[in-house]
């Protein structure tokens, strides 16, 4: 074996290992996240009283407090995890490192559609509302790229991000004129709308599953395509990539993540926008690596803020959607001004 070839297997070699440790500390953290979570909130409770309260041999407290913080942490969870892919998956395909579900104002249409299957059609059942959010982040999706892609130059970063900025304003305000003269509803979507997974429970976790299971494979599937779409749409299809098709799954397995996360948690930002950055500086470009990873520190990251959420203001609680506007948007800053971003 020459030199070269040797210290080509060498670095990958050192590249494999760097990455596989930051597995083992990714999947650390979110297991830290989870126990916390559990543990901690507007009252603390000792472990060893959770861990008897789910095997039902301690008092009522512990029972429910395992009652209500297990569920809720799956839930922040699964849609942290749905957030972060989706974020990842996202930047991908439209090779924009500003691309974001809530920045491309794909939360913001699957919330509208929500809005207008509840007022309008009057539609009452989870399920419903996952399809009206998948349907809306279909349609908001596709309008925001084809509004991107006119003029010279196709759609590139900068025009993306201001069609789904303007998108995100437009709908917002088109959600909020509906809300507004129904007393009937406004209540509980306005709370909805801020974002948050307080009140989750595994009857509302269940309808959801279907969608997030279908949207991650989905989305994991696509990391070889995204890894050649990285390469530009001409040495893509060269390499043998059918570019719409690779495009148009890997944008399904993202619409479906986001509209079950916005139906079951509501319109949460920054999550798909800080966490793919962020792995990016841990496990590098490759998307084989990237979009797991993505997935487990969103997961982590949500979870996190969750329990920042119940800590901030006891005893009473913040909505998890106000914290990772907080926290999102410095972390995004701090990571802008690392000058390794330039990779993208």
């Amino acid at each position: 074996m020459s030199d070269i070839a040797l210290s080509a297997a060498m670095t990958l070699a050192r590249s494999r290992h760097r990455r596989l440790l930051w597995l083992g500390v990714a999947v650390l953290v979110l297991a830290g996240a989870g126990v916390l979570s559990v543990s901690l909130g507007t009252r603390d409770v000792d472990w060893r009283d959770i861990v008897a309260g789910a095997t039902g041999t301690t008092d009522t407290l512990a029972r429910a407090v395992v009652a209500v913080r297990v569920p809720r942490t799956v839930m922040a969870a699964l849609a942290g995890a749905a957030l972060g892919l989706a974020g990842a998956v996202m930047q991908g395909v439209t090779r924009n490192p500003l691309a974001d579900p809530g920045i491309l104002g794909v939360n913001a249409g699957a919330a509208m559609a929500v809005v207008i299957g509840m007022a309008w059609f009057g539609m009452a059942t989870l399920t419903g509302y996952i399809w009206a959010a998948i349907a809306g982040a279909a349609l908001t999706a596709a309008f925001v790229y084809a509004i991107g892609s006119v003029g010279r130059g196709g759609a590139t970063p900068l025009k993306l991000a201001l069609a789904g900025t303007a998108t995100m304003v437009a709908t917002s305000s088109f959600t909020t004129a509906i809300i507004l003269p129904r007393n009937d509803i406004a209540g509980g979507v306005q709370a909805w709308q801020v974002g948050g997974v307080g009140g989750a429970s595994f009857d509302v976790i269940a309808p959801c599953l279907p969608f997030l299971a279908v949207g991650a494979a989905l989305s994991l599937m696509s990391a070889r395509s995204l890894n050649l779409l990285a390469l530009g749409d001409d040495a893509a299809a060269a390499l043998g990539a059918r570019v719409a098709w690779a495009r148009a799954g890997a944008a399904l397995g993202a619409v479906l993540l986001c509209g079950a996360a916005t139906a079951a948690c509501g319109p949460l930002i920054f999550v798909g926008l800080v966490v793919p950055h962020l792995c990016r500086l841990l496990v590098g470009a490759d998307y084989r690596w990237l979009l797991p990873f993505s997935a487990l520190l969103g997961a982590a990251l949500l979870i996190g803020t969750d329990v920042l959420a119940r800590l901030l203001a006891r005893p009473s609680e913040l909505d998890v959607g106000i914290v990772t506007a907080f926290v999102g948007a410095p972390v995004f800053i701090w990571i802008v001004r690392q000058r390794r971003v330039r990779e993208l």
